[in-house]
């Protein structure tokens, strides 16, 4: 339901997310920040809880994590969550697959955290590093060479339905994210190389107890001598991402949007200016995200001096309040005239579904709720 009338009652600082005078600002917002919005000035913290069900807030380190595929070259992603739109999975490969992998239930869009190297696929070779996104259609045959000794750390988002960029706001296409700066792989067929069968391994969510499936083929899969078309594999870095800023005001968490799917969104919070208008809050406000339960990924950085805990995976329920403590908070204001920059790189996943922790993320929770 949308409303023309705006309401006021109590005591509001005349700026939204400014000024606050000691009181701290709590967003009760509808369809992530973009509908109706209530903002309301508390006394206190309202990220100071105790958490207990299974609601509760979850954060895991994901050096922490143990991923098959990190010891095993043919083993596979660590599922983290999942719900009916989407799955979040957690490789760490650090050799060659050994066959070859369709992901047979929806796109992939994973954030390379850590490690280089080549994904062979059958639109052509297709070099990765870190900071890059790495978009993959649904049923695309493609295999992953990480460079030697370095382990690749990817966050893996699989949607049910197909990704595609966020439509064209009052800025245009080319804005936050664009499409010309992606890099497209050349085709480039592969010889057979004298083996009997080549395999193809057909990932999907788990059928009578068992995930995947195996073709089996006499020739290379990757023998495409050309191809034409929009829907291909392609790599992003993030150091190519157009941040939208404002001096006066914290911008709401959908104008950084990089990539959706039905009920999942995808967001990238980078380096940028910070607001410079005194009074300013320059972190973001206290809120529950009504209808979205989030995912936050720390690729790194810091906030005004305190180190960002590169490698943490957040999830939050939705209607659960999180944000940054008040400590954190004071801090930022503390140091207003000393930093003009914000300098954090994390990943947000929002998803209209709740999403479901597996049990490898509960056993792993650091318990900070």
């Amino acid at each position: 339901m949308e409303s023309f009338v705006q309401q006021q009652k109590g005591s509001m600082p005349r700026r939204l997310h400014a000024d606050l005078n000691g009181l701290k600002d709590d967003e009760l917002g509808r369809s992530g920040f973009t509908g109706r919005t209530a903002t309301m000035m508390r006394r206190n913290d309202p990220t100071r809880f105790r958490a207990k069900g299974p609601l509760k807030p979850v954060d895991v380190l994901a050096a922490q994590l143990q991923p098959a595929d990190a010891a095993d070259p043919a083993g596979a992603p660590l599922l983290l969550f999942s719900n009916d739109d989407c799955r979040i999975l957690l490789s760490r490969r650090t050799e060659a697959m050994p066959f070859y992998v369709r992901h047979i239930d929806g796109d992939l869009l994973c954030f390379v955290h850590e490690g280089s190297g080549m994904l062979e696929t059958e639109f052509g070779p297709l070099p990765y590093r870190p900071g890059d996104w790495v978009y993959l259609p649904k049923a695309m045959t493609w295999r992953q060479l990480p460079e030697a000794g370095t382990p690749s750390t990817w966050l893996m988002i699989e949607a049910t339905d197909e990704f595609r960029t966020p439509p064209a706001g009052p800025l245009g296409r080319h804005w936050p994210f664009d499409p010309g700066m992606a890099t497209i792989p050349e085709a480039q067929p592969h010889d057979d190389d004298g083996r009997e069968s080549y395999e193809v391994r057909l990932l999907h969510r788990p059928i009578d107890g068992v995930e995947s499936t195996s073709l089996f083929y006499k020739h290379h899969p990757l023998d495409v001598e050309g191809w034409r078309g929009d829907n291909f594999p392609f790599t992003f870095n993030i150091d190519d991402y157009n941040v939208v800023t404002s001096d006066s005001v914290h911008l709401p968490p959908m104008v950084h949007l990089f990539m959706e799917a039905t009920g999942v969104y995808v967001c990238n919070f980078l380096p940028k200016p910070a607001e410079g208008r005194p009074g300013t809050e320059r972190t973001p406000w206290y809120h529950r995200n009504v209808d979205f339960d989030e995912i936050a990924f720390f690729h790194g950085g810091h906030l005004y001096g305190m180190p960002m805990p590169a490698g943490l995976i957040s999830h939050a329920p939705q209607g659960v309040h999180h944000g940054a403590p008040e400590r954190a908070r004071e801090f930022a204001r503390s140091k207003f005239d000393e930093f003009s920059t914000v300098d954090w790189k994390v990943i947000a996943v929002d998803t209209r579904r709740r999403l479901t922790p597996s049990a490898a993320v509960l056993a792993a929770d650091m318990g900070q709720h």
